[in-house]
């Protein structure tokens, strides 16, 4: 089995990653002190491609902290350093990851490519937290979107830089109240809390503001265990649906795209993530003004700055397999690094063995960031990142509004509607319990 080991060092856009052999995990060392970095994820088994699709933006961003010259503190300027833990998409990988990290001496854990994992190190951290107050952790959350996540098991050492499902979800939904064609549709997810998620809002709000349109099917899969999605797609198919719903990420999107273009299904798919990741190439011209995907930035987004930051992505990691690029894991790291160097100036509060984490997330509260035309700005009474949402719809690369594609295929996603920050936020239930 590959295993890598990753260094992000000090010095501008260097990293070393060296390939080994190992039965067991091997886990990335930091070089010389710094302030370490433990990415949680699944970077083997069915979505590994994810895995590593963040790790390569969590690397950039790394890169271009560390390019400025780390982080700035009362003592110097610190590194941070990236390092890297297989959850293998499991709970009881993910917290023995989180185990190791905090061994090896990381105090800021990211994570994301599962509301489940998120949930069940959000209850170790705070477990943690408070028999280690020595040793506290902060977990940055740039993907895990189960609402519950800043509701009721929000946690003042928990940050989540996405918008949650029942945002998202709210964003298609601008788009769907003016589909008025739209009269049936299909609601499929991943069996978990967060596809659960997906799909009762949906028919919340379908309920809300289309109530015309009506609920054909609605569907839990096992997630990422199916290998054939041909029975689901026949199954849509055959119950006339003129669209489907889904919150379905990595393989088992991708995969059930392709089965319902094989199937011959000819609706719309209103997705969370059918932005990237395969599945434009899966559809090819199937997915021609079918497919939508809400995300917190698009790559033709016309905003100022907005070309620069994609084209030097795409600087960074030229192969069209690499090309998966998320506006708000670069703004989260630039929002650790600011609130770091707001705690830093005071002497002793930020060195590589001793960060005063209480000053940290309270900071880190406080956060506002910009970058390449995308501003955001967290919210202290439940930790949830408020921030700009857009819905795009594929098509043709070159057609107006689609100067990039999406990893090579030929096809990207054309904004279709933008929504401001303070029109997606959403009230919330969280109780925040902070340390004293």
């Amino acid at each position: 089995m590959y295993k890598f080991a990753c260094r992000v060092l000090k010095t501008a856009s260097l990293a070393l990653c060296a390939a080994t052999f190992s039965a067991s995990p091997v886990l990335a060392q930091g070089a010389g002190p710094g302030i370490k970095l433990a990415m949680v994820e699944a970077l083997s088994g069915p979505n590994a491609n994810a895995g590593e699709a963040v790790f390569r933006n969590l690397l950039w961003a790394v890169e271009r902290v560390n390019a400025r010259g780390g982080v700035k503190v009362a003592s110097g300027t610190l590194p941070l350093v990236l390092e890297r833990y297989d959850s293998k998409g499991q709970n009881e990988e993910a917290l023995s990851a989180l185990r190791s990290a905090i061994d090896n001496g990381a105090r800021f854990v990211l994570q994301g490519n599962s509301s489940a994992n998120a949930a069940a190190l959000i209850d170790a951290i705070n477990k943690h937290n408070e028999r280690e107050p020595t040793k506290r952790v902060i977990f940055l959350n740039y993907s895990a979107v189960d609402p519950i996540l800043t509701n009721e098991k929000c946690s003042f050492w928990h940050f989540r830089f996405d918008a949650h499902a029942d945002m998202r979800m709210a964003a298609l939904m601008d788009v769907i109240k003016d589909d008025k064609a739209l009269k049936s549709v299909y609601l499929i997810g991943q069996d978990y809390s967060f596809g659960q998620a997906v799909l009762r809002e949906a028919k919340r709000q379908l309920g809300a503001q289309r109530p015309d349109v009506q609920i054909v099917a609605e569907e839990l899969h096992p997630m990422a265990r199916v290998k054939d999605f041909l029975p689901y797609a026949a199954k849509i198919k055959a119950s006339g649906a003129q669209a489907v719903i889904t919150g379905n990420w990595g393989n088992d999107l991708t995969l059930m795209v392709k089965a319902a273009r094989e199937s011959g299904f000819d609706g719309k798919f209103y997705t969370f993530y059918g932005n990237a990741l395969g599945a434009p190439a899966a559809l090819g011209d199937a997915g021609v003004g079918r497919v939508v995907a809400v995300a917190d930035w698009l790559p033709n987004v016309q905003t100022a700055g907005s070309e620069a930051f994609y084209k030097s992505f795409r600087v960074r990691y030229p192969l069209p397999v690499d090309d998966y690029v998320h506006m708000r894991m670069q703004l989260m790291v630039e929002a650790l690094a600011q609130g770091l160097e707001r705690v830093g100036k005071q002497p002793g509060a930020v060195a590589a063995n001793a960060i005063d984490m209480v000053a940290v997330a309270s900071q880190l509260e406080k956060a506002q960031v910009t970058m390449g035309g995308q501003s955001g700005s967290m919210r202290a009474a439940d930790h949830q990142f408020q921030q700009p949402l857009v819905v795009g719809v594929m098509d043709r690369v070159g057609t107006p509004g689609v100067k990039f594609d999406v990893e090579g295929s030929g096809y990207g996603f054309r904004v279709v509607k933008s929504i401001a920050a303070a029109s997606a936020e959403q009230a919330t239930t969280c109780r925040m319990q902070r340390p004293l």
